[in-house]
């Protein structure tokens, strides 16, 4: 995986820090092009005229003192987002010599400013904190994950920091469905390079609901009766793709409501991070709700990577 862009909120909060944390154990490659995006949640009045004009809507002398003052001490919090996307800079550059690293600070709303910059930029990767701080001056609130997953049209990651050693291995848990995202998460995983020792575990979850309608039956009589052997040798095939890219990987079929199972497995294994997909197919293979995806980023004891399916065109 080369050249891949991976695009970071930060607002210097514990959660934000925890993300920077758990960068090392992201398995990213060396060949990174990381943006530092720092957001202050400030509405950034035009600026004047040097003239001294009165643009339309501003009347008078001392309305315009008053729009001046609200300028600056607007782009005092822009400054202040732009001074710490800079030390987050520094801090990524010490870690990660070979990165080129680029940080920017802006005024606006935090949600959509991270997905405008995703849209435009096009990062391969999206990395924010599971929560911001709750303060007059925070820079990301505690929705802009969810918005941000919900909007952004590539990978993100919700991170949480788990461990202290960053040498130690890692432990990844893929909730399969054997949708486009599903398998995409699959590749993601594959493509990265995990410290000597990481294992993964492929958790594939029967839902009641599935497991109610015609398209179960069906399954069962392709299958002679069979359906769960079908399943477990897919998620065996799963673990496979895994093992060949030199994680130790298991798989475990089990029955019950996705968002409750992959966040108790996660919880009961130690997982270090939940790869999902977005959402699962409508037909036979359905396992997973469309609403998994913004449960577990939400409720997860660890980080939480949601991939996309890839865009050819």
């Amino acid at each position: 995986m080369n050249g891949m862009k991976v695009l970071i909120a930060y607002d210097g909060s514990p959660c934000a820090q925890a993300a920077l944390d758990d960068l090392p154990r992201t398995g990213l490659p060396a060949d990174v092009h990381a943006l530092v995006l720092s957001v202050a949640d400030v509405w950034l009045p035009p600026t004047l005229p040097s003239d001294g004009s009165t643009p339309p809507g501003v009347v008078g002398g001392r309305i315009r003192a008053a729009h001046q003052k609200m300028r600056a001490q607007a782009m005092r919090k822009v400054e202040s987002a732009q001074a710490l996307a800079r030390q987050a800079g520094e801090r990524l550059r010490t870690t990660f010599p070979d990165w080129q690293v680029e940080t920017e600070g802006e005024g606006d709303s935090p949600a959509w400013t991270i997905i405008k910059k995703a849209k435009s930029w096009k990062p391969h990767l999206v990395i924010v904190g599971a929560h911001g701080r709750p303060l007059l001056d925070r820079l990301i609130l505690g929705s802009v994950s969810q918005k941000v997953v919900a909007e952004t049209r590539c990978a993100v990651r919700i991170a949480r920091k788990r461990v202290t050693d960053n040498t130690a291995p890692v432990r990844l848990m893929i909730g399969m469905d054997y949708s486009p995202s599903a398998k995409a998460a699959l590749h993601a995983i594959t493509q990265r390079v995990w410290p000597a020792g990481s294992t993964a575990r492929v958790i594939s979850v029967l839902d009641p609901v599935l497991l109610a309608t015609a398209a179960w039956e069906t399954l069962q009589g392709e299958d002679n009766g069979a359906g769960h052997t079908l399943i477990q040798q897919r998620a065996r095939a799963a673990a496979d793709q895994l093992s060949s890219a030199g994680l130790t990987a298991s798989s475990v079929v089990v029955e019950g409501h996705p968002k409750q199972v992959l966040i108790k497995e996660a919880e009961n294994w130690g997982a270090d991070c939940i790869f999902v997909g977005t959402s699962g197919l409508r037909g036979l293979d359905r396992f997973l709700l469309g609403s998994v995806s913004t449960a577990i980023t939400t409720s997860a004891p660890c980080s939480v990577e949601v991939v996309r399916e890839v865009q050819t065109s």
